[in-house]
């Protein structure tokens, strides 16, 4: 009789203790579970999609580089060309166009070159003195025996040969900036490109009336 009730008495206690521990190892399952999707598991996937979200702002291409670094020394050139029109053209038309080149170029040199360092890329060399026979190659741009005429030229004959030679560096930048448009991936270079393509049409039309043919 007393074994009897002593293996019942052990019976129950070790279904009360199996039963505690199934207690508490449910609560315990919950209480992980919540933090591993919560705290855990949550956190994570925000910052996957914070990054994912973050990373095309930053983002560039060969060509966005390509661009940056042809678009400089093209754009000084341009400069270099508007600031001889101060001294020796004739016409206040070609002054005027000259300045506005000026201070439309200028500020977009400095942000390229913001670009490419940023990027850890090269950056061209900067005027006076640039060597206009290495750019030869690029759309529109001047050989130093053009500048070298044009730097000689005064009154109408810089007017005619500025506005001549302007119009076909300009088409240059919008030959180069389409391609940028078309392939680039950096948003503010790709935005600068659609602005020069804008701008530059319109100063063609411009230069195009002055020399007559508009």
């Amino acid at each position: 009789m007393t074994n009897t009730r002593s293996l019942v008495r052990r019976a129950a206690l070790a279904a009360t203790a199996v039963a505690a521990a199934f207690v508490l190892a449910a609560c315990g399952s919950d209480d992980g579970s919540d933090t591993g999707s919560g705290s855990g598991a949550q956190p994570s996937a925000s910052a996957g999609a914070e990054n994912t979200a973050g990373a095309p702002a930053d983002a560039h291409n060969d060509q966005d580089v390509s661009f940056a670094q042809g678009m400089i020394p093209h754009h000084q050139q341009a400069i270099e060309m508007a600031g001889m029109a101060a001294d020796q053209a004739s016409s206040a038309e070609v002054k005027d166009l000259a300045s506005r080149i000026e201070k439309a170029q200028d500020p977009e040199i400095k942000t390229m070159t913001g670009w490419l360092k940023s990027w850890g890329e090269d950056v061209p060399s900067a005027m006076p003195g640039m060597d206009h026979s290495a750019h030869g190659g690029m759309p529109g741009m001047m050989d130093q025996k053009d500048m070298d005429e044009l730097m000689k030229a005064s009154g109408k004959d810089f007017d005619t040969k500025f506005l001549t030679l302007m119009v076909e560096h300009h088409e240059g930048a919008v030959e180069m900036a389409t391609t940028e448009k078309e392939k680039g991936r950096y948003g503010a270079a790709t935005k600068m490109a659609d602005d020069i393509i804008t701008a530059q049409n319109a100063e063609i039309d411009e230069m195009n009336k002055l020399l007559g043919k508009g």
